[in-house]
């Protein structure tokens, strides 16, 4: 598909952003926008992962209950809900920078600020804004992944997802560092930090082209493309930077067609056109519903919701299965249920477990294609998780759980690219804000789920509800009908 689109262009003189990008590759330019992105992805993860240090800490110096220090939890997933959709809408109305702006501001000032936080309800207000910046994350991996060549865009977006890993890992080493001295306001201020080296260079980030290009700028896409082949020592192709219009990948376009959007500065068709951003929200919204996105984007919101399920169901077997003597009785919602040394042992083992997926997601995913890998990923965890529906000695019960969070991630990493790249620029982040948001939400079912079944030694049925989930996300991405692998994205 690529190659085709670069014939046409070179015969006809002009050229697409996907011919631009194709033709200066992947160098400097793209590894700094990489830095950039993975210092916020690193910092959603710490955000994220904070959240199985402070609870206890939290609840022995106020002295709440069990559901209350749960609870600190609930309210930052209800606010990522609100976040997702806040932060596809912001992206796609008023700019990919805009939108990411928007999750550094809110989760740093306000993760700052809750380290200050003088009562649990004062708490609890703060870090539900905090959900609301690290729900509108996802605008960074798009961000990312609008500027990476098509040829290899799988395996760079999987390496962008390996600062989530290494976010996590770095979290628990700094909770064991600080948590035993400082106390949990120390770890949730310094947690904060990334987020504000993200504000720092945040006036030298440049606005993603396919982003310009999808408002009429092209004028300003130009300028940024031409930066990009500057810092990569390489040049653009000759002829006119137009916008092709959107179509199914099955679609034949002829370059009779094509309208070129000649470089001017005369934008007044084009501020008709964007009149106000509500209504560039509710084309955004009409779209993802669209004839011929509407199957895609069902299937979508099924299998993020399905794979957040699963990703936190085993989360919490690995907290349930590893403690030993416990098989029943209370579980807890997170980790930090154990003794101090061993959550932040589990903690560690865990996130690394995380890395072999990421590899294996990195090397199949332009290969294989986005479908296969996540079918594929999904049914390996399924069959890993099964066999823990018996009682199984510690060995090979740590053995399934590292299998099952390897391939849970893998799928994971290759949602996170196919996702945006089934949706044109106009509404890429609003489709994936609203499919993150319904994934949340999958996210807080999976422990109350999981809690009553493990509590009430029904280990054998939890087990086949998450089996049950992971297959049906299997049916789901074979039913995807679109394959993106190696596409020029709209």
């Amino acid at each position: 598909m690529a190659g085709g689109s670069e014939a046409r262009g070179g015969e006809c003189g002009y050229y697409t952003t996907d011919d631009a990008l194709s033709q200066v590759g992947f160098g400097r330019f793209q590894a700094l926008v990489l830095a950039y992105a993975g210092v916020g992805w690193t910092a959603e993860a710490m955000e994220i992962m904070m959240l199985s240090f402070v609870g206890p800490s939290v609840k022995d110096e106020w002295g709440i209950s069990g559901q209350q220090e749960g609870l600190i939890t609930s309210v930052v997933f209800a606010g990522m809900i609100i976040g997702g959709f806040l932060g596809g809408v912001i992206s796609d109305s008023y700019g990919r920078r805009i939108g990411f702006l928007f999750t550094a501001v809110v989760t740093g000032i306000f993760g700052f600020l809750s380290a200050l936080s003088p009562n649990y309800m004062c708490l609890l207000t703060l870090r539900f804004i905090v959900g609301m910046g690290l729900g509108a994350g996802h605008v960074l991996g798009t961000w990312f992944l609008e500027f990476v060549p098509a040829a290899n865009r799988g395996t760079w977006v999987v390496v962008f997802h390996c600062t989530w890993t290494f976010g996590t890992i770095l979290q628990a080493l700094i909770a064991w560092a600080i948590m035993p001295v400082l106390g949990w306001r120390w770890l949730i201020a310094l947690s904060s930090t990334p987020c504000f080296i993200l504000l720092i260079f945040y006036g030298i980030t440049p606005e993603s082209p396919r982003y310009l290009c999808s408002r009429g700028r092209t004028a300003d896409a130009q300028f940024i493309l031409e930066r990009i082949a500057i810092m990569n020592n390489m040049a653009l192709p000759s002829g006119t930077l137009i916008v092709a219009p959107q179509r199914r990948s099955d679609d034949v376009v002829d370059a009779e067609t094509i309208v070129p959007l000649i470089l001017s500065q005369d934008s007044a068709a084009t501020d008709v056109c964007m009149s106000s951003s509500i209504s560039r929200s509710i084309n955004a919204f009409h779209t993802l519903v669209s004839r011929s996105l509407i199957r895609s984007t069902l299937l979508l919101w099924f299998v993020y919701f399905a794979f957040c399920f699963a990703y936190y169901g085993i989360v919490l077997l690995t907290s349930e299965l590893s403690n030993g003597g416990r098989r029943c009785g209370p579980v807890g919602m997170h980790l930090w249920q154990q003794n101090d040394a061993r959550l932040y042992r589990d903690v560690l083992v865990t996130s690394i477990a995380e890395f072999p997926g990421l590899i294996l997601a990195a090397l199949f995913v332009d290969k294989v294609g986005r479908k296969l890998s996540m079918g594929a990923f999904a049914f390996l965890c399924l069959v890993s998780i099964a066999p823990l529906a018996a009682p199984l000695e510690e060995g090979l019960a740590t053995v399934l759980l590292f299998s099952a969070r390897t391939c849970i991630t893998g799928s994971y990493a290759v949602l996170y690219i196919y996702g945006p790249e089934i949706y044109p620029s106009s509404c890429r982040n609003t489709g994936v804000g609203v499919a993150t948001s319904l994934g949340r939400i999958g996210g807080m079912i999976a422990p109350l789920i999981a809690v009553g079944l493990l509590e009430s030694c029904h280990q054998k049925e939890a087990v086949f509800v998450f089996d049950l989930v992971l297959f049906l996300a299997s049916v789901a991405c074979a039913l995807f009908p679109l394959e993106t692998k190696g596409c020029q994205i709209q």
